[in-house]
């Protein structure tokens, strides 16, 4: 039952958090807080939600060779992500800054 809600307040947490990714996707000004909303939000959506299946695989599969075994995998997945997600945005972002792409300023009270 507590490992349920543990598992449940998790998954939604990451669900929570690559909405608003994906809205940060929508609203941002510019390329780099696109970025960053999707960067970061993604990487951190991706980790809750595979740690709470990972929790969830253990406890219902008894701690059994299998259940050690998947949750290794969901463990390994969020590892790979937690990785390789801020190292592309950041790839992405310096060839975005190398081309010249311009960023957003707030615009003057005279112009609005």
């Amino acid at each position: 039952m507590i490992v349920d809600i543990i598992t449940i307040t998790l998954v939604v947490s990451g669900m929570a958090f690559l909405l608003l990714g994906a809205v940060g996707l929508l609203r941002f000004p510019d390329f780099f807080t696109r970025m960053h909303a999707a960067g970061k939000c993604d990487t951190l959506g991706v980790l809750l939600i595979a740690l709470g299946m990972a929790l969830e695989h253990l406890f219902l599969y008894d701690f059994s060779f299998m259940a050690i075994q998947g949750a290794f995998k969901f463990l390994l997945i969020a590892g790979f992500v937690f990785v390789t997600s801020p190292t592309a945005t950041h790839a992405i972002a310096r060839a975005a800054q190398r081309s010249e792409i311009p960023m957003w300023t707030r615009p003057k009270k005279e112009d609005r």
